[in-house]
């Protein structure tokens, strides 16, 4: 069940690892991808989010680990997000998704074997914190938006841990991918979307 998050935890190159694709048509996917330095994803996420004004969004990593820090750090900026990786259990993975449905949590912070098989209406927003390291679950993952004719976004960070998987990724969907500029300002930490006392409402 967690092979691949296992993979990406403890190997630096894991073997390529066969996972059934959706093999998606993305055509209505508005992609673009941005060459991040490692300490500039949170802030250039952050910004992001805020810019975008997104109401459902998906955040994409390749480690549990990755989910759990990636989610605390939005929350902190008072973004409504939750965690789901392969440790998740069962009722709290179906309590996560209704809410995310609900439109009461605004970004899904999730791994791969999590994510696999979501099919969540009204997601305008796909985020690949990690570049994931299989062509496939690129597809896969910004097969979460636009969805039922409806257009979405799909946004890369091609850090230099997984940078290299882009080549592979450009020739498996057969174009390449547009790259967008890390701006000054979108690394200036934007104000919270909320305050503690308003995520703390939230919470309960």
């Amino acid at each position: 069940h967690r092979v691949l998050e296992l993979a990406y935890e403890h190997m630096n190159e894991p073997e390529k690892l066969a996972v059934e694709s959706d093999h998606i048509t993305a055509d209505r996917v508005r992609q673009r991808v941005y060459f991040p330095a490692k300490e500039e994803k949170i802030p250039l996420l952050l910004n992001l989010l805020q810019q975008a004004d997104t109401s459902r969004s998906i955040v994409f990593v390749n480690t549990k680990i990755a989910a759990e820090r990636v989610t605390e750090r939005l929350q902190r900026q008072g973004i409504l997000a939750g965690a789901l990786s392969g440790d998740v259990p069962q009722k709290k993975r179906e309590k996560l998704l209704a809410r995310f449905q609900q439109g009461q949590l605004e970004a899904l912070v999730a791994t791969d074997v999590a994510a696999r098989g979501l099919h969540i209406e009204g997601v305008s927003h796909v985020f690949n914190y990690d570049l994931p390291q299989d062509a496939e679950d690129y597809v896969h993952r910004i097969g979460r938006t636009a969805r039922l004719g409806a257009e979405g976004d799909a946004v890369s960070f091609a850090c230099d841990l997984y940078a290299v998987s882009l080549p592979d990724i450009e020739t498996y969907i057969g174009q390449k991918i547009p790259v967008a500029t890390v701006s000054p300002e979108l690394l200036i930490a934007p104000k919270p979307r909320r305050s503690a006392a308003q995520m703390a409402a939230h919470a309960g």
